[in-house]
């Protein structure tokens, strides 16, 4: 039997704060018990389980965050996981203007269980990718999937790469010029854990096994790294996949959006 509270508690000491290179153009600055991720699309603000203050005082901290982006003209998204505290911080978050998105499950698997030699259909193609031009190919990519911009994925991307190239494994599987699906894997030197990212499938590929061989080309190389710990923010579509390939649910997490008018 798996223990998902050690899984959680190792969850909860190595995945709140992103550890290794920062990518290019990206600044951490600390506020109090928070920190504020500058220069991506969107501010981002990563917390410890328990935010270590209440009431007013958790009031003017949520403040100063909407604040500062507001000042720059950005949005900013507060990620919260269905065990932090104190509880009601959503409630405070909600009350300063952020917006729930949909909720993802996070899940975790053993690397060295998941990995596996990735078998994909004929005619694809799975190879690994740095240069711009495919990156801006799975922004593109994501943009038709999703339905909505997806354009600054290409800059995130190249800014990871950039930072430290062996910190991300980016992997396309294209049929001829199309890419069919896209993910990444961003390893956390210093952890246990690698992020799976991305996992995007064109409609007219799903249901061919394309998302079931990145995850297992990702394990493999994660488990060939050292790494124990495999992390994924789970879609409602992905969730069952992820459980079938002996992934495990420790909690839920929520993007608390706020956007300038």
């Amino acid at each position: 039997m798996v223990d998902t509270a050690a899984l959680l508690a190792a969850y909860d000491a190595q995945m709140r704060m992103p550890p290794g290179a920062v990518p290019s153009g990206v600044t951490y600055e600390h506020d109090g018990p928070i920190l504020r991720v500058v220069g991506a699309h969107m501010g981002r603000i990563r917390a410890p389980r328990d935010v270590g203050v209440t009431g007013a005082e958790l009031d003017r901290l949520i403040a100063r965050q909407r604040d500062y982006f507001a000042a720059r003209g950005e949005g900013v998204e507060w990620k919260v996981r269905g065990h932090d505290l104190p509880v009601d911080l959503p409630d405070r978050l909600r009350a300063a203007g952020f917006e729930p998105q949909d909720p993802s499950a996070v899940l975790l698997g053993l690397a060295a269980e998941v990995a596996a030699e990735p078998v994909v259909p004929d005619g694809i193609v799975l190879r690994q990718v740095t240069e711009p031009g495919d990156l801006r190919r799975i922004a593109d990519q994501q943009t038709e999937v999703w339905g909505f911009d997806c354009s600054w994925v290409a800059d995130d991307l190249a800014g990871r790469v950039s930072a430290d190239p062996g910190h991300i494994t980016v992997l396309v599987a294209e049929a001829g010029e199309r890419v069919a699906c896209s993910a990444w894997a961003v390893y956390h030197p210093g952890s246990e854990f690698v992020a799976l990212l991305g996992g995007t499938t064109v409609p007219g590929w799903r249901g061919r096994g394309l998302y079931r061989a990145m995850v297992a080309a990702r394990a493999r190389e994660a488990a060939a790294r050292g790494f124990r710990l495999l992390h994924v923010d789970a879609s409602p579509a992905s969730a069952p996949i992820l459980r079938r390939l002996g992934f495990h649910q420790i909690t839920t997490s929520t993007h608390y959006q706020w956007l300038p008018r």
